[in-house]
């Protein structure tokens, strides 16, 4: 069920260069699943739509989400400035998040490009809850990561959960190149994939899946203006016609963001 609230900031602090980490108090945990999203509002009405941003976390006790966003614009650059106990309006929680049955008693793949690595976070947590592993890591995870440079923030988070591998643009860390080169280059294998992260990473993990026969779900980043389906700003083709629609696309607000690789045309 949406809802649209008045939520309190608990922390913020740069993790990388434009990149914050912001944790806020909200009902809104209690239903948060890994995959979803919010809707922020800037508090400058000058700007008038609001900002989707992926849910990083979800706190134990559930009454707090975590909000990891790189500052593109105005918008995310006036959320940079926030504080300890201001408000920031949320809408959500928004969005299908991603099917952890698939993960059951399978060798995964959980990959995250650039600003789509921060919804991994809760996906890897939860699907070590499925599993019974926590607080162990389990070794049939594989988390491979794709970033710029050597700023990779979240990475020691994520070494909770299963084997990290890194891949950088500049080859500061790890693998020089993308996630998928440190794929090949670490001879790696898995029966699912979950991924998120800019279009040509997506892409690349579609053809590899493809190729191998097995089930990939990718979270499609793109910009959203009403974040409830209601514009058609933010359409996809897909393979069969949508029940909504009547035609070959489907809504990533509200029928994603998270797809069967192998259902959309990207």
């Amino acid at each position: 069920m949406k809802a649209k609230q008045s939520a309190v900031v608990l922390s913020q602090e740069e993790i990388a260069p434009t990149v914050y980490d912001m944790w806020i108090e909200t009902s809104l945990a209690e239903q948060a699943k890994a995959g979803q999203f919010l809707c922020v509002y800037p508090g400058d009405k000058s700007t008038l739509l609001p900002r989707p941003i992926s849910i990083c976390e979800v706190r134990e006790d559930r009454r707090a989400l975590r909000i990891v966003y790189r500052v593109a614009g105005a918008g995310t650059r006036e959320f940079s400035g926030y504080e300890k106990g201001g408000k920031i309006d949320v809408l959500g929680t928004l969005g299908n998040g991603f099917p952890l049955e698939e993960a059951v008693g399978k060798k995964v793949f959980l990959m995250g490009g650039g600003i789509g690595i921060p919804p991994i976070l809760e996906l890897a947590k939860q699907i070590s809850r499925e599993a019974g592993a926590l607080p162990a890591v389990r070794e049939d995870v594989m988390v491979i990561l794709g970033y710029r440079d050597e700023k990779t923030f979240l990475k020691e988070e994520f070494e909770k959960y299963g084997s990290v591998f890194i891949a950088t643009e500049d080859g500061s860390v790890g693998t020089k190149g993308n996630v998928m080169d440190a794929v090949r280059e670490k001879g790696l294998g898995a029966d699912v994939i979950y991924a998120c992260g800019p279009m040509p990473m997506l892409r690349a993990v579609k053809a590899y899946a493809g190729e191998r026969k097995i089930k990939a779900y990718i979270s499609l980043e793109e910009h959203m203006a009403c974040g409830v389906g209601a514009c058609l700003g933010c359409v996809v083709k897909t393979k069969e016609i949508h029940h909504h629609s009547h035609v070959h696309n489907a809504r990533i607000c509200t029928d994603g963001p998270v797809f069967e690789a192998e259902e959309v045309e990207i």
